[in-house]
């Protein structure tokens, strides 16, 4: 009788959060939790969480949700990569703004664009909406 074999690692975790600001620091909770459990840790990690709480923050501030909708988050990885996924259910596409030096905030995505090895936006998987994702390379 042949061996079973084993199944492979999970490479995906998703979770669907309430739109409120307390979500934000438990999907930092998350992401460590998933991370440590991919055995994945120091430097992207630590730039992994500031990006996350970049796009969580965002979908928060931006994303004019209807009441009831969640904020899906959805970490995965592949091909040497890191994905993470913020998806709310309004098609508005994040840009980037100039800022001055005056002004107190504006400048996430512009944060975004300096640590991500790519990042974009692309239809929400299920349902309306959008999904904001950043990939940082696996050592």
């Amino acid at each position: 009788m042949p061996e079973p074999t084993p199944n492979p690692p999970a490479t995906e975790a998703t979770w669907q959060l309430p739109h409120t600001p307390r979500s934000a620091p438990h999907a930092r909770e998350l992401l460590r939790t998933q991370l440590a459990d991919w055995k994945i840790d120091g430097e992207v990690t630590e730039t992994a969480e500031l990006l996350l709480s970049e796009l969580f923050t965002n979908s928060l501030r931006h994303a004019s949700t209807p009441p009831g909708r969640e904020i899906g988050l959805r970490l995965a990885t592949y091909d040497g990569r890191l994905r993470m996924e913020v998806a709310d259910a309004n098609n508005c596409r994040p840009t980037p703004r100039q800022t001055s030096p005056g002004d107190e905030g504006g400048r996430g995505l512009t944060l975004v664009q300096a640590l991500a090895e790519r990042w974009g936006c692309c239809p929400r998987r299920h349902g309306i909406g959008k999904a904001t994702w950043v990939e940082l390379a696996l050592p």
